[in-house]
């Protein structure tokens, strides 16, 4: 386990007053790779490797509340722009004026207002799962939630301080991780009446290809000892996101942009995700846009792990040049 997490350099970096550790390796131009629920850095192992083997210099972080960077108590600290103060921070420390943004889930949300809110320090921008959404003006984000999908659906029973936290302290920490990277289902995460979510989530009776039972072990190591309270209180940041974030209604993503999901992914199909990419809206918002549709889940850069290295380094060397 010390060997896969030796693969790259770790360090704490101080920045917008925490402390953030990184895994970096490679020299070239600056790579951010950013995590998203629940993991940490180790989520682009494969990914690390491929680009610092292609002339890159990639750094990727535990975002706050993970890992073994600071976890700032209050769900105030986790808003979208804590978040991207911490990454401005990064770029600052290695003394980069632009960086390639690569994001997955809670860190493709993060690469999207990064780029939305310095798009000067951002060269180009790989997000996988999400696409960047516009805010509802009329009603915050757990609202709309609670009115698309109830009680029961999981961004909503993350809400509640220390409710999640109880249900996952029920289980050990390796099949916590199974039930949550492993996730199979393709309909919205919505647990039935009076049943978490966690309990609803099945646990795999093996591993699948793409990980090991090893690597699973290392994510439960690693949760055990920082807790689920950081990456929870992101959820729990959300409608103060949607209060701060009033000013940038309409604004667009100006970077160029490449866009891969999995079609087997969280609400792709049912819950209006291909439509929406496909659509003029998306089209209209983040204008200079390709979008990639793998076969695969939502934890696509480790289920498809060659393929995605592959896809993320050869839209990074259309903007790459020879210094």
């Amino acid at each position: 386990m010390m060997m896969m997490m030796g693969m790259a350099n770790q360090q704490r970096i101080k920045t917008n007053g925490i402390w953030i550790n990184i895994a970096e390796k490679g020299t070239g131009p600056l790579v951010l790779l950013l995590h998203g629920f629940p993991e940490f850095w180790f989520a682009w192992r494969h990914q690390i490797t491929h680009l610092a083997n292609h002339g890159y210099h990639v750094v990727a972080p535990d975002l706050r509340g993970y890992g073994d960077s600071d976890s700032p108590l209050s769900p105030s600290s986790y808003t979208i722009f804590h978040v991207v103060g911490d990454l401005i921070g990064l770029l600052d420390h290695f003394g980069e004026q632009q960086a390639f943004v690569v994001g997955s889930d809670w860190g493709a949300v993060a690469a999207w207002y990064l780029s939305l809110f310095r798009p000067e320090r951002v060269k180009a921008l790989v997000c996988l799962s999400v696409p960047f959404s516009p805010r509802k003006p009329d009603m915050n984000t757990t609202d709309s939630c609670k009115q698309l999908f109830g009680d029961g659906f999981y961004i909503c029973q993350f809400q509640e301080p220390g409710r999640a936290e109880r249900a996952i302290a029920r289980y050990d920490y390796l099949t916590v991780m199974k039930k949550f990277l492993l996730i199979n289902k393709t309909d919205m995460l919505i647990a039935p009446p009076g049943m978490e979510i966690i309990d609803y989530l099945e646990t795999p009776s093996f591993c699948p290809s793409w990980i090991t039972e090893e690597e699973l072990q290392v994510y439960a190591d690693k949760f055990q000892e920082s807790g689920f309270t950081g990456p929870l209180n992101y959820y729990r940041a959300m409608d103060l996101n949607w209060e701060l974030l009033a000013p940038w209604q309409g604004s667009k993503i100006t970077v160029p942009v490449k866009l891969i999901v999995g079609d087997k992914d969280i609400g792709f199909d049912c819950g209006g995700t291909k439509e929406y990419i496909e659509g003029v809206i998306f089209k209209s918002l983040v204008p200079n846009n390709e979008v990639v549709i793998l076969n695969g889940h939502h934890f696509i850069h480790q289920e498809r792990a060659q393929e995605v290295s592959n896809e993320i380094l050869s839209f990074l060397c259309k903007f790459s040049v020879a210094e």
